[in-house]
């Protein structure tokens, strides 16, 4: 009886450890999205699909084609909060698509000013003023104009009808958005960007005739779950969708992708990692957003 009794013992301590290590690993995990591959239309216009890399490390990534010529589809910039000082107060991605009633949206332009020092001592946190680093406006309100040095922010300018041209100021500018570098340009990926460091990212890009906009957004610093990417591998990944030019937006703990879910509130399809917290949303300056009148039947 003694081997039997040793060998329900060696059974129960397995067991045991796989479910702690289960249970460990869903306290982990959270509401993170699955680590596997999706593809689905979400709203007219809108395909999401989420792409799972093994090498050179684990990466989830987050993929929107944009149709900019589906009926009733509008892009949108954060506007302006403030008449003098800092134009924008800080808000997270979801409490901008909520209070524009958008169906998408991502960060956007780096910002100042910011620090993360520890989870008590961080700015900004809601409501705080801050100012886009790039040339930034809204509705025709141009409410940042970008440092003032030799390498400006490239900046991706938004027309009335959903045209979009990277960094070829128009005669009237309606809504722009700057990032942090270009990635793109004329369908190839940009030479001697950063191929050693990977970081959560975020990136905008579209095709050569304007038609199809690409909205990236990459997992990162989060161990056994996404290892982020790099500057160059980014590049790679919007040249192979077919981005005709692409940059990038603030990455890090800003990186954020959320639609209007099912019930009307916001959702997120990444998982943010603001303070080293997976699904903690970051305070940013300005952003991108989709708003689509289908949604909307009655206005």
């Amino acid at each position: 009886m003694k081997p039997k009794r040793n060998a329900w013992r060696v059974w129960f301590i397995l067991l045991a450890v796989i479910g702690l290590s289960l249970g460990g690993y869903g306290v982990y995990a959270g509401d993170r999205p699955a680590p596997l591959p999706l593809k689905k239309k979400i709203f007219e216009g809108v395909t999401y699909r989420r792409m799972v890399r093994l090498s050179p490390r684990l990466v989830i990534i987050h993929v929107l084609t944009v149709d900019t010529r589906a009926k009733g589809l509008y892009l949108f910039v954060t506007p302006r909060d403030n008449a003098e000082g800092d134009p924008l107060d800080a808000r997270t991605t979801s409490q901008f698509l909520q209070e524009y009633d958008l169906q998408v949206a991502i960060n956007g332009d780096g910002f100042t000013p910011w620090w993360s020092h520890t989870p008590l001592d961080y700015y900004p946190h809601t409501g705080d003023p801050v100012t886009p680093n790039g040339y930034s406006a809204s509705g025709g309100i141009i409410y940042a104009r970008g440092l003032e040095d030799d390498s400006p922010e490239p900046t991706l300018f938004i027309s009335r009808r959903n045209a979009l041209t990277f960094n070829r100021m128009p005669g009237r500018v309606y809504h722009a958005i700057s990032g942090d570098r270009m990635l793109v340009q004329g369908g190839q990926p940009v030479a001697d960007l950063d191929n050693l460091i990977p970081h959560p990212r975020t990136a905008i890009g579209a095709s050569a005739n304007g038609r199809w906009l690409y909205l990236v957004v990459v997992d990162g610093r989060q161990p056994f779950y996404s290892g982020g990417m790099t500057f160059a591998e980014l590049a790679d990944l919007l040249a192979d969708l077919g981005a005709a030019n692409a940059m990038s937006l603030d990455g890090g703990g800003s990186s954020t992708l959320v639609i209007e879910g099912p019930d009307g509130l916001p959702q997120l399809l990444n998982s943010p990692i603001d303070q080293y917290i997976p699904g903690h949303e970051r305070p940013v300056a300005n952003h991108f957003g989709i708003y689509l009148k289908s949604a909307h039947p009655d206005d």
